[in-house]
C-alpha cells in the first residue's frame, strides 16, 4: 500500500507524513549519540539540582526562587528519578508502533522505577538519626515500595520470557495501515507528552501546584490503548486478539489505579497489575496452543 502516487487516498498519504515525522524522532532518539548525551544530562541534572538545593539551604537563593525550591538535598534524588522515567516514558512511546505487549512491558518497567523513587521520596520524611516509633510508618512504606519494585521486575522477567507466537499476517496491505495508525497515534502520545512537560514547567516557575504528571499520562495511555484494541478489531477480527489485547489494556488501568493509590495499596495494585499480565498471556498461549499458535498480537504478530 505504499506508494508515492497521486492516486493514493488522502488519509494514506496523511497517514504516511505523520508516520515519517514519528520515524525521524525515533531514529534521533535511537542514535548513540543522543543516548550518551542523554545520559550526561541526566548526570549534569542531578550534580546541578544538588548545588541549587544547598544553595538555597544555605539562604544564597532569595526572592521567589527560594520558596519554591527545597532545601531537603534528598529531593535531588527524586528529581534525578524523574528525569529517568521521562526517558523511559519517551522509549515506551517509541515502542508503541511495534508491539502492545513490548509497550506493556516498558510500563512495567516505568511501574517499578516509579515503586522505587517513591521509596527514595519518604527519605524526606525521615529524621536525620530514626526516632522509633515516629519513622516507623515512613520506614514501612519505604520497604513496601522497595519490595514492590523488586516484585515487579521480576514478574516482569517472567512476562518476557513467555513465548510469542509466529507472524500471524493475514493482510498486508491493512497492516500497513495500522502500523501507519499506531504511529500517528504514538506521535500525538508524544505531543501530549511534551504539553504535559511544559504546562508542570509553567505551573512550577509561578508558584502554582503541578499536576501529577504521570497519573495524566497514564490516563491519556488509557485511552490510547482502548483505541488501538478497537483499531485491532478492524484488522484482526479474531476473538482471542482482541480478549488479548483489552485484557493488556487492562493491566495500564490498574496501574493507572497504583498511581492514584495510598502507600502499601499501590504496591498491591502493581504486583497485580503484573500478575495479571503474565497470566494472561500464559494462558492465551495456552488455550491457543493447539490452534493459530500463541495468541497474535496487535500488529499482526503474536506479541
Amino acid at each position: 500500500m505504499a506508494g508515492n502516487g497521486q492516486d493514493m487516498p488522502l488519509g494514506y498519504r496523511l497517514l504516511e507524513a505523520g508516520a515519517h515525522v514519528f520515524d525521524a524522532l525515533h531514529c534521533f532518539w535511537e542514535r548513540e549519540r543522543t543516548v550518551r548525551r542523554v545520559a550526561t544530562l541526566l548526570v549534569l541534572a542531578f550534580m546541578g539540582s544538588l548545588a541549587v538545593i544547598e544553595l538555597n539551604r544555605l539562604g544564597l537563593i532569595g526572592g521567589h526562587l527560594s520558596r519554591i525550591l527545597p532545601t531537603n538535598l534528598f529531593y535531588a534524588v527524586n528529581f534525578a528519578f524523574t528525569l529517568v522515567l521521562v526517558v523511559e516514558v519517551v522509549s515506551m512511546i517509541f515502542v508503541l508502533p511495534r508491539s502492545f505487549s513490548r509497550s506493556v512491558g516498558k510500563q512495567f518497567e516505568i511501574l517499578a522505577l516509579i515503586l522505587m523513587r517513591n521509596s527514595f521520596k519518604e527519605l524526606v520524611n525521615l529524621h536525620t538519626v530514626i526516632h522509633y516509633p515516629d519513622d516507623l510508618e515512613t520506614l514501612l512504606r519505604i520497604l513496601s515500595d522497595g519490595v514492590g519494585a523488586l516484585v515487579v521486575f521480576f514478574l516482569l522477567g517472567v512476562y518476557a520470557r513467555l513465548p510469542r507466537g509466529q507472524e500471524a499476517v493475514r493482510d498486508g496491505a491493512g497492516l500497513y495501515a495500522f502500523v501507519l495508525t499506531k504511529k500517528v497515534l504514538a506521535l500525538a502520545l508524544l505531543a501530549v507528552f511534551c504539553g504535559l512537560g511544559l504546562y508542570n514547567g509553567w505551573r512550577f516557575a509561578a508558584g502554582g501546584e503541578l499536576v501529577d504528571f504521570f497519573q495524566v499520562f497514564y490516563t491519556v495511555l488509557i485511552f490510547s490503548d482502548i483505541f488501538v484494541v478497537l483499531l485491532s478489531q478492524r484488522y484482526l477480527p479474531s476473538f482471542h486478539a482482541v480478549f488479548r489485547n483489552s485484557g493488556l489494556a487492562l493491566t495500564t488501568l490498574i496501574i493507572r489505579l497504583a498511581l492514584s493509590s495510598p502507600p502499601f495499596l499501590n504496591t498491591a495494585l502493581g504486583i497485580t497489575a503484573a500478575g495479571f499480565a503474565v497470566v494472561l498471556t500464559y494462558v492465551c498461549n495456552l488455550a491457543f496452543a493447539r490452534g493459530d499458535g500463541a495468541c497474535p498480537g496487535e500488529d499482526g504478530r503474536a506479541g
